[in-house]
C-alpha cells in the first residue's frame, strides 16, 4: 500500500469513527478487515490512531479557523480530513504540509460534496500560512 491508499486508509477509518467515537481505531479496522477484506497498513494506523489521540487540540485548531462553521455543523467527511490533515501538520514532522493539504484536498474531491474540497483548502491554508510549524 502506497502512502496516498494508506492516507485514504486512515481518512476512512476516522470518518467510521466519527459514528461512533468511543470506538478504537484498531477496533474498527478489525471490523473493517472482517467486514470488507481491508488491509491493516503501520502508516495508517498511525495516522488514524495520531489524529484521535490529539483530537481535542485538533478539533480547537479546526474551530479557530473555520470562521462562522461550528464543528457539529461540517459535513463528516471534511471534519474527518481537516482532522488528519491537522494531525499531519502539527504532529508528523516526516510529511511536507503542502503534501498534507494537497492529499486532503484530492480526498474532499472523491468523497466529499460539492463545496468541501474549497472550504478544506481555506481552512488548511489559513492554519498553514498562520500556525503550522516551519520545516527544515
Amino acid at each position: 500500500m502506497n502512502r496516498r491508499e494508506a492516507r485514504e486508509l486512515a481518512f476512512v477509518l476516522l470518518f467510521e469513527q466519527t459514528f461512533s467515537p468511543q470506538t478504537a481505531i484498531g477496533d474498527i479496522l478489525q471490523v473493517a478487515g472482517e467486514a470488507r477484506g481491508v488491509e491493516e497498513d503501520g502508516f495508517a494506523l498511525s495516522l488514524a490512531q495520531g489524529t484521535a489521540e490529539h483530537l481535542e487540540d485538533i478539533d480547537a485548531k479546526i474551530s479557530a479557523y473555520s470562521v462562522n462553521w461550528n464543528k457539529d455543523r461540517l459535513s463528516r467527511v471534511a471534519l474527518s480530513l481537516l482532522r488528519l490533515c491537522v494531525y499531519e501538520i502539527f504532529y508528523r514532522d516526516d510529511i511536507p504540509v503542502s503534501v498534507s493539504i494537497n492529499e486532503a484536498v484530492e480526498l474532499a474531491k472523491t468523497y466529499g460534496g460539492a463545496d468541501d474540497a474549497s472550504f478544506v483548502n481555506g481552512v488548511l491554508g489559513g492554519i498553514a500560512r498562520a500556525d503550522a510549524p516551519a520545516q527544515t
